[in-house]
This record gives C-alpha cells, structure tokens and sequence, in this order.
C-alpha cells in the first residue's frame, strides 16, 4: 500500500521536506500520509536508565545509539551498523549470542507535522511489532504492551491529543521480545532461528492524518460473468469513522477510472459505519468488457485504481487510493475428490514454490522485484506464503502487478511443541483462549489488509494441522464477514474438519531426493495426482560461486561439517539420499568441480521431471508447490535459486517444464507428451523425436503433426520397446509450430530404470533400491563450441545475444552460461536467461538471450563464461 496504494498529487499541495520523516501525500494538504522511515535509532534496555516518558521528550540524547531504518529487527539493525559482520559465512551465526535479545529494546524516532485548519486527527499505524511494546510519544504513553501483542497484529493509535501539530513530535517504542510459546514468526525447519527472534518493528509504521472522518479499509468485490468474459459487477465497501465528539454529515465520492459515484453520509459521535455501494444502486458498476486480471501464463494481469474521498462541506477530510483487479477465483473437486482452482472461469494447475523472506526479514524492494521476475522467468504462476510473509506490502504489489497467484496463510510454528516452545497437540499448540483470540484477531487484521490484492486466490488457516474447531469458528466468522469472495482451506494437509469437511489437499512429502520417474510412478503419496500443497525432490546444491560465499575455502572439498551447516535443519541437515544418488547414478565426482556437474544435472533433471509429471496428468494433478521457492540465507537445500539469486539448475529445470507450449518424455508411459499452458488452440504443431544411443546412433525417430486444444496435456506418441540401446542413452524432443521451434527438450536414459523401494516411503522420502546407469555421461568426449556475443544497452539493463553452435561430431552436453563481472569476475545477479544446461547435438546452433541489470555489474563490462559437462 506504501508503494502503489497513495498517489501525490500537486494541486492545492505544499511540498514540505523533513530529514526525519518521507511523506506521501494525497490530493489536499487536509490530507497526507507520513512513512517513519528514516532516522530510527535503537538501543538495549540495559544500557539505558532512562523511562519512556524521558526517551520521548527533546532533552534526551542518542549518543551511542545505533542508527536503523524501519522496518527493521533488532538484529538485521545491528548488522548494518556492522556490529556483527559476515554472518552467513562458515558458521558465523553460532556466534551471536541470543543474550543480548532477551531484554527489551528501545526504538525511537522524531517527525514533524504540519499544522493545517482541517487537520485535527493524527493515528499511528504500527503494522508488524515482535512482540509486545511499549509506546510512548512526546512524554506521553500512549500504549501499552498488555494490549500491543502478537507479530501479526496491526495497531491503530490515536495520538491526537499528544500529537504537536506545527512542531516536533518524539517517538519511543520499548520492544519486548517473544518468549517461548508465544505464537511468533519462526522458519521451522527450514534454516536456523536468528539469534533475536526477529524482534522489533519488522513491517512500516506510519502516520496518518485527516479531519474529523477518517476512510478505512476499502474493499472491492467482484464478480466475472464467467461464461462470457464479457460483463463483472462491483461492490465496494469502506468504514467511515468519525474521529470527533460531534455528529458530523458528509458526502463520501469514488472514482474508477471515467466511473463516478458518491452517498450522502450521517454519522454520531465517535460512530464507525460501513458504506456501501453495489451494482443495484449504481448500475456504473456493472462493467461491459472488462479488463480482466489473468496470471502471466493466461493473459494480462490487468489493474484499475479507485479514490475515496470524504468531504466535510465540501472540504476534504480524508481520502484512500487503491489498485485493484477484476477477476473471479474459485475452487472445484475432481473425479478423486482432490480440490482444483480456477481463475475467470478457466482451470488452472498451480505451478508454485514455497516463499520465504529473508531470515532478517531486510528484504529490499530490488531484491523483491528480482525474486517476482523470477517466478515469471521460471514460467511459475503461484507462490506460497507459509505465513504472512512481506515486511511491507511490495511483494504483494508485485505479483499483483507480474500476474503471480499467492497462496497465504498461517506458518506450521504453531503447531509443532519443538518450535513454538509449549506442549502441541492434534490441532497445534494454539490452545487457550487467550492465544486464540490473539490469533483469530491477526487472522482478520492480515485479512482486511490484503484482501483487495488479486493475487491471492486462497487463504490457509492451518498448515500441517487442523485449527481448533472452537478457533476455526472465528476464522470463518471473519472470512464470512471481512472477504466471502476467495476460496479458503482449513489446513495444507490432508485432514478433515468437522466444520468445513475435507481439505481435499495433500502434504504427503516427498521433501528428499527422488528420481525423474518417482513422479509419474507414484500413486498413493506424493505422484503427480491431486494438490501437493508442499513437495520437492530435496537439495538443490548451487554453483561453486555460491559455495565460496558460505564455506572456508578449506572446506569446500571434500564434504565436511561446513556443508552440513548450510543444510535445512532437524531430519534435513544432511545430503545423504542426494550424495547417494549423483554416486549411483552418475559415479562419485572426483572433485568439486565434478559434483558440480553432476549437482546442477541433478538438480535440472529433478526438477524438470516434478513439474512435468504435473503437467502430464492435468487435471487429473491440480497443483504442485515446489518446497521451497527460495531461501532465507545461504543454504544448499530447497531452493530453485539460492540466497544470492544464483539460480541452480533447478530454475532452468522448472523454467523448461513449464513453457507455454512444451514437449517432454513421460517417464510413467515411455511416451512423448506436449503440454498447451495457454489459453490458446494450436493448429499446425509439429513434433519432431529422436532416440540416440551414447554415440549418437539413431535408434528411432518419428515426426507427427497434429492440432492442440487450449490448456491441455496429450500424449503425441508411444515409444516403441528399442533394442540395442547403450547403458545411457538419449532422447531428443523439438516441437514446432508452422515451423518455428518453439519447445526442445533432451533427456538421458538408461535402460536400468531407477527402482523405488516403495515398503520403505515415510512422510519425507521414498528411497530407491536400484538406480539408473548414467554413468557412462562421464565418457564422453571433450568438445569445443563456436561462440558469437552481442550486447546493448537500454534504460537500466544491459541484453545480450549469444548465439552458440556445435561444429564437432559429439555432443555438447550440459552447456552452463554465466555472465560474469568482467573476465574472471564474479558472475552478475540476478541473470534472465532464455536457457541454460542444455545440450547441442553435432552441427546444432541456439541463440540464447537475456539481460542483466546495468548497475549489478558493479561499472564493469559485461564477460560471457561458457562451460559445460564436457564443453572446454
């Protein structure tokens, strides 16, 4: 909302600029928001004798403070005031103290406002404080810690009567932290606890100024004629809160676009009422030809902007601006009873990975931006938020704007006793009803404050439990009155509710490495059927430039406790099923670079094998969310890039899986498979197949022409039984349409199928009792490419043309590009690729295209590094 939800406008405006405070402003100087951004300063309690009610006035002083921006934990603060330095670096982050974080810390800030006739109301907007706090302003407590509780909360404060309009104004916030048992944000087992706890003020806080009306939480339904596409209706709410003492008429006006609309409103003193428009009273809000909000894959994710103003005769009082979408999401059940989504009508498979922010939640908007871009590059459409994640509302705003579906909900930290710190049972830990009132009303503070973003299409009130009936009955009373207009699920595994019946989801793992097929064999856990809330073929280990980040260089060869720091955590912090799979399938490397190779070819096929499997049998499978998307700091497990945007070969594994028109081998059938992810009918297709023994002998081929609905998956061919393959061979798919290639696709087989020892599957992995042969990867031959680099240069980002060709008689297999730094630099994050860890057969030639950010090249000139599995 900071970014995208107030516009500035110049009109009747006076620019005023404090070096303590940023301010948006709105249409009329009765009116503006204020970020208190800048000039925070912190310090521990222990350090100071001081109260709040003297750290708030002018005489105190800050010497020997730490200067912060907020948002900000206490800990990420201390880091950038390099208090701490290089903590993700070998195992640094063991030697943070927790100590210095069980006492309370001090966060104090000063601003400025303006004095105007029609501005009387001043509220603070504390939107994520972890975990209680005091707040004092200008001497004056104007909160206390028994009521600012809980990380999830969002705090409105009335500060009127201590504000000073015209002058200084002083602020001081004494964070207590969590304790155990408190119902805080945590990571699971996904990567260690930071040593504070993430205490602080960890989302914006802000001012807000108006006159005696205030506007407050617009919402925008709507409604998709989804037969046609043609027609949708409007609904819009809003509370209009009358901040005086006297009953106060007004008129409250709307702007969509060319739409105008506006009511007469009365209200009591201190009244707060909802205010409605629908399409009943004002037939403007039945739209004819609608832009519609589609995900990236399906269209256009298209967005309109609506302004609310309340006037008090005819002088603004206060005024809202949003960005909203019009489309229409809902669920269905399949054949087999598991729940499916659609978007306008349209079935979608959910194409996703699980989210996470950084683990000192200092996330900046670029890194945002790039991380979104990601999701877009990978051919993704969803993300998952095990709890609200997002220090601000950016990332949001972001997938809003990029066409991404998030799924968001509570984190599984409250329901399991060894994170949350108190006894857990069927239904968590969220037990008394203390605990779940605080819960239930985070649920609706969340709730209101996101639910005009269209990105998200379902809210998730439990992740691997159920809640208490007696906690999911306020869940639904304020889903039922707050947003009825998306679907929700009471858990992301498979229970039943007896409120709300089946969840009709499953999170039946695998979270370990699992070979190519495992996806397509399966039937009963986690094979491509139904929705894998949270799935994933285990480590994705990143490139050597990635590992020296975060191990000694020492350490890097052979494998040593380093590595395992670097691992997820609990029954997680090992590579041994994944060790054991580059070892019987591909040969065990030799050195580091060679478990490079066979990391990132194990990673690309992994990968690439889960999203297919999914595609193949649509809608059969509804959705897959990759465990996780990425990760919270350096790490070598679940994550389709790492924590320095280095993608690994799972990126280009997932990117390739999910092209809008895709040609793959079905490892469950021996047939070819190709995929329509659009909305569009294909008439003129054609797919070309090849089957190469290791010397690239042809031991079949097929061309088959044919025509492809929208939104399908479809079997093109059965490959025949072949005789005579080597112990790995390969198969070569390209499809095209009126002849321009538009999806290629190179696997390596072996007759020797990997052999699940399915007796043995728990909720985490099922193991393998045979693996396949690939082994003979490691004959082949050395081979050179013909390389041709073009590079321009527009706005902020350098693109560039690589056009690549394999003169030789052998394969070029597993060819890696890196744009480096300069020669010999470090390699240029984040990259968008067309393509990458692909294969050129003799005499093929690929143009590869892409960009990296002009100012990420840290003033050099941009250095192309081909390499490959056997490319010198």
């Amino acid at each position: 909302m900071f970014k995208y939800g107030y516009r500035l406008f110049s009109s009747f405006l006076l620019i005023i600029f404090f070096l303590t405070a940023s301010f948006n402003y709105a249409k009329d100087k009765t009116n503006y928001k204020m970020k208190l951004k800048n000039n925070w300063f912190i310090q521990s309690s222990e350090k100071i004798k001081e109260t709040g009610e003297q750290i708030s006035t002018p005489a105190f002083n800050t010497n020997g403070w730490y200067h912060a921006e907020v948002p900000t934990t206490v800990l990420a603060a201390l880091v950038k005031n390099k208090v701490y330095n290089d903590i993700f670096f070998d195992k640094n982050l063991d030697k943070i103290s927790p100590e210095p974080f069980k006492k309370s810390w001090w966060y104090r800030t000063e601003f400025e406002i303006p004095k105007n006739k029609n501005i009387n109301t001043a509220k603070l907007f504390f939107n994520g404080i972890n975990y209680r706090a005091n707040i004092w302003l200008n001497g004056i407590q104007v909160a206390k810690s028994d009521s600012v509780e809980g990380c999830f909360r969002r705090f409105e404060i009335n500060i009127s009567k201590a504000a000073k309009f015209g002058s200084k104004n002083i602020l001081a916030v004494e964070i207590i932290p969590p304790v155990k048992g408190d119902p805080t944000m945590g990571f699971v087992d996904w990567n260690p606890e930071p040593a504070d706890r993430n205490m602080g003020l960890w989302r914006p806080v802000s001012l807000e100024l108006s006159g005696d009306v205030s506007i407050n939480f617009p919402f925008v339904k709507t409604d998709v004629d989804t037969v046609t596409l043609k027609k949708a209706e409007l609904t819009i709410t809003s509370e209009i809160q009358n901040n005086s003492d006297k009953k106060v008429n007004g008129i409250i006006e709307g702007k969509i676009g060319s739409i105008n609309f506006s009511k007469q409103v009365s209200l009591e003193p201190n009244e707060s009422k909802l205010i409605s428009f629908s399409p009943k009273e004002f037939s403007q809000f039945i739209i004819h030809n609608p832009r519609l909000w589609w995900t990236h894959d399906f269209g256009k994710p298209e967005l309109y902007d609506l302004t609310l103003t309340f006037k008090i005769k005819n002088e603004i009082s206060d005024e809202k601006n949003l960005k909203f979408g019009i489309r229409q999401v809902s669920d269905y059940f399949t054949s087999d009873g598991f729940r499916g989504f659609k978007l306008n009508g349209k079935k979608i498979l959910i194409r996703g990975g699980g989210w996470t922010d950084n683990m000192l939640l200092n996330n900046s908007y670029k890194n945002l931006v790039a991380q979104i871009d990601y999701a877009k590059q990978m051919n993704l459409n969803t993300i998952r938020m095990e709890g609200f994640w997002g220090e601000g509302e950016d990332i949001y705003n972001l997938c809003d704007e990029k066409g991404i579906l998030i799924m968001v909900g509570w984190s599984a930290q409250w329901e399991w006793e060894g994170v949350l710190g108190k006894p857990a049972d069927q239904f968590g830990g969220i037990k008394s009803s203390e605990d779940m009132q605080l819960i239930a009303q985070s649920w609706k503070d969340q709730i209101k404050w996101l639910r005009n973003h269209p990105s998200i299409f379902l809210w998730l009130y439990g992740s691997d439990k159920l809640p208490r009936p007696e906690l999911e009955k306020k869940y639904l009373a304020i889903l039922s009155n707050d947003d009825p207009t998306r679907p929700y699920v009471a858990s992301a595994a498979e229970h039943k509710s007896e409120l709300t019946g089946k969840t009709a989801v499953k999170m039946r793992g695998p979270y370990d490495y699992v070979p190519p097929d495992y996806w397509y064999i399966d039937k009963k856990d986690g094979g491509a059927f139904g929705f894998n809330t949270e799935t994933g073929p285990g480590p994705q280990v990143p490139p050597v430039s990635s590992l020296e980040k975060m191990i000694p260089k020492d350490s890097l060869w052979p494998i040593n406790s380093e590595w395992i720091y670097h691992c997820s955590r609990f029954r997680f912090e090992n590579l041994t099923t994944y060790n054991e799979a580059i070892d019987r399938r591909l040969g065990a490397p030799s050195s580091l670079e060679d478990y490079e190779r066979k990391a990132q070819f194990t990673n690309y096929e992994a990968m690439r094998a889960m999203y297919e499997a999914f595609d193949a049998n649509k809608f059969n499978s509804t959705g897959v969310i990759q465990w996780m998307y990425n990760s919270a700091w350096p790490k070598l497990w679940w994550q389709l890039y790492d924590y320095y945007l280095m993608p690994t070969g799972a990126f280009y594994g997932a990117r390739k899986a999910g092209e809008p028109i895709h040609i793959q081998y079905n490892y469950g059938t021996n047939g070819i498979d190709v995929i329509n992810n659009t909305l569009n009918e294909y008439k003129d297709l054609k797919a070309e197949i090849k089957v190469l023994n290791l010397d690239l002998s042809n031991k079949f081929s097929k061309n088959i022409f044919f025509e492809l609905a929208a939104n399908i998956s479809k079997q093109v061919v059965q490959l025949p039984n072949i005789s005579g393959l080597s112990k790995t061979y390969f198969v070569d798919l390209k499809l095209y349409d009126k002849n321009k290639i538009v999806s290629n696709n190179f696997y390596c087989l072996s007759p020797q199928a990997d052999d699940l020892d399915t007796a043995k599957t728990n909720g985490f992995v099922t193991p393998e009792k045979g693996f396949a042969n690939l082994t003979e990867l490691n004959n082949l031959p050395k081979t050179r490419l013909e390389v041709k680099n073009e590079f321009t240069n527009k706005e902020d980002k350098d693109y560039f043309t690589i056009n690549l060709k394999n003169p030789t008689d052998k394969l070029a297999f597993q060819i890696e590009i890196m744009i480096d730094k300069g020669k010999n630099g470090e390699p240029v994050l984040p990259i968008f690729l067309d393509d990458n860890y692909f294969s050129l057969l003799p005499g093929e030639s690929r143009i590869i295209r892409g960009y990296v950010y002009k100012e990420d090249l840290d003033g050099k000139k941009p250095s192309i590094k081909i390499s490959g599995w056997n490319v010198e």
